[in-house]
């Protein structure tokens, strides 16, 4: 969910199959559309914590949001797979940025474009929580230490942002793709052997019920990110490559699998909200479809500056709009007698507001420090 989306000019070469030669004309300087539909896809996320799921929501909410929401909540409880989208999102934009790289120079990128403004969420979270107004848990010192590095969920820590769970397995796949393909070079047969492996292995892992083959390879989540790098393999040499085309038909097919085994279940009156079989299959689809039309230049025309701050938005955003949207949905529905709607909406908004300031104040400043302080020779 995080990355650049600078688009480099495609390298020519034996590299590329000879079905499809490399294109001539000139990518744009930045994929806007795909910052775009980043943010679409945090929205989505922030649409499914706000009123498609019960828990603290409901307290924050005094009630069910699907009392909030009758009609829109069963619409929102698919906002979760904003998650599945920023995954391929994410295997496009890592080997797009990946791509001609030294390790240190990936390794530089990755940890300054996630550790800052992740750092500061937690804290905020945090500070937040442990207000005498605020009724949710307050989070035990040892364990925001251990949030601060990123790896509580692996060292059974507290997690003190509920969305750490999808950096977790960023950070996973950053790993994969940095050992096989950055560390020996990123080359056209290197990236499909990879994409091709993971989806062995990752099959062959789930089969394997081994907890550590599925902490490694996810293959709940595998199918994702390597369809997104399969459509990366489109953008960089032509639609007229079946190798990625299959890397992209198999990637959505076994997507589509985990999504409904992971999500579906029978309509029960027990059940908060339910989903169709074929509305998660179809938002899947989307997503797919979606960076594909970018990745294929269909969305070229959608260059507008604003979608660059969009983009900058999204991770700071997806950061912090669930815990403390809780704060804010409690103090403005319950405490002030906003309607739904309106909380809603304003909800959002200085979730937004809070996002932009962490992008101003946090990350643009610090980024490039982290990033000179790890890569010197940049």
């Amino acid at each position: 969910m995080t990355g650049q989306l600078t688009a480099p000019a495609p390298a020519a070469g034996a590299d590329a199959p000879p079905a499809a030669p490399e294109r001539t004309r000139r990518a744009p300087s930045r994929l806007r559309a795909l910052d775009g539909l980043r943010l679409l896809a945090a929205l989505m996320v922030a649409a499914y914590h706000y009123g498609g799921r019960d828990g603290e929501i409901g307290t924050a909410w005094g009630s069910s949001p699907a009392a909030q929401f009758p009609t829109a909540s069963g619409f929102f409880a698919y906002g979760c797979l904003g998650v599945q989208i920023f995954f391929v999102i994410s295997g496009f934009v890592i080997c797009l940025s990946g791509w001609g790289r030294t390790l240190r120079a990936f390794i530089a990128s990755r940890i300054s474009r996630l550790y800052p403004a992740y750092w500061v969420a937690v804290l905020l979270v945090t500070a937040v929580f442990a207000l005498p107004g605020v009724v949710y848990k307050t989070v035990q010192p040892s364990e925001v230490l251990t949030n601060l590095t990123m790896l509580q969920m692996p060292l059974g820590a507290h997690r003190v942002l509920g969305v750490c769970w999808t950096l977790w397995a960023e950070m996973r796949f950053y790993a994969l793709f940095a050992l096989c393909v950055v560390l020996p070079g990123a080359t056209r047969r290197r990236v499909v052997l990879f994409c091709a492996g993971w989806t062995l292995a990752a099959a062959l892992a789930q089969a394997a019920h081994e907890p550590l083959l599925d902490t490694v390879l996810m293959p709940e989540y595998a199918p994702f990110f390597i369809g997104g790098i399969g459509l990366y393999l489109l953008h960089r040499y032509g639609a007229r490559d079946p190798i990625a085309w299959s890397i992209v038909l198999v990637s959505w097919l076994i997507g589509q699998h985990f999504a409904v085994a992971g999500l579906w279940h029978p309509a029960s009156a027990g059940g908060f909200s339910y989903r169709s079989q074929f509305g998660i299959v179809a938002v899947v689809t989307a997503g797919f479809v979606l960076v594909g039309a970018i990745a294929l230049g269909h969305l070229r025309w959608a260059d507008w500056r604003w979608l660059t701050v969009a983009g900058a938005l999204t991770y700071p955003f997806y950061l912090v709009h669930e815990h403390l949207g809780w704060v804010v949905v409690h103090a403005l529905h319950v405490g002030a007698g906003l309607p739904s709607s309106a909380t809603l909406a304003l909800t959002v908004t200085a979730m937004l507001l809070l996002a932009w300031l962490l992008h101003r104040l946090v990350e643009r400043p610090l980024t490039p420090l982290l990033k000179r302080a790890i890569d010197p020779r940049r």
